[in-house]
């Protein structure tokens, strides 16, 4: 078997639903930490060739049909997904078949089918995991609620990012995040 040599990607943001449930921590994670790695080395490929095996897809769809499957709880970065592609590509286990204006559409290839037949068995666990996290987290907050804490994550990043904090800045962040969380709770 061929290992895939392209990272991973945790789940969304510093909100996530806490360690390790559902594979290795890739940054140590933890208590309040991320969500384990959703894919274990290589099998976004299995995943991308599935997709497209069901229907030709371009890039956008798939990164939206894994977020999907996720219940919203994860979606792949370009970063990741696209290297991907190219390798399977490369692999010549599918083809482009059209092109959406600047999307590439692409399809299975022969030898692309003859792989995943040869890794059903990895392709089904890898699929039916995603189909339980899926279950587990549908239904999760509100995008709303999603936009609201990746702009609080933002507004941190960028706060902390310019220096550090003086004990008064510290008292001061911490106390407004206190109430804040305080204030969701009651609600």
């Amino acid at each position: 078997m061929m290992e895939h040599r392209y990272g991973h990607r945790h789940a969304h943001g510093m909100f996530s639903m806490g360690g390790g449930r559902f594979g290795g921590h890739r940054h140590g994670g933890g208590r309040g930490g991320r969500l384990g790695r959703f894919f274990d080395h290589g099998d976004l490929r299995y995943v991308l060739l599935g997709l497209i095996a069901e229907r030709p897809r371009h890039g956008y769809e798939l990164i939206k049909a894994i977020e999907e499957k996720f219940g919203g709880m994860y979606s792949p970065s370009p970063g990741v997904v696209y290297p991907t592609l190219t390798l399977l590509e490369e692999l010549g286990y599918i083809r482009p078949d059209s092109t959406e204006g600047p999307r590439k559409q692409f399809v299975v290839t022969p030898e692309g089918t003859a792989f995943l037949a040869a890794n059903r068995a990895v392709v089904d666990q890898i699929f039916a995991r995603m189909a339980e996290i899926g279950r587990l987290y549908a239904g999760g907050p509100a995008p709303e609620i999603r936009r609201a804490m990746h702009n609080l994550e933002a507004a941190l990043t960028i706060r902390l990012g310019r220096g550090p904090l003086s004990a008064e800045q510290v008292r001061a962040v911490t106390t407004i995040l206190d109430r804040t969380a305080s204030e969701i709770e009651q609600s």
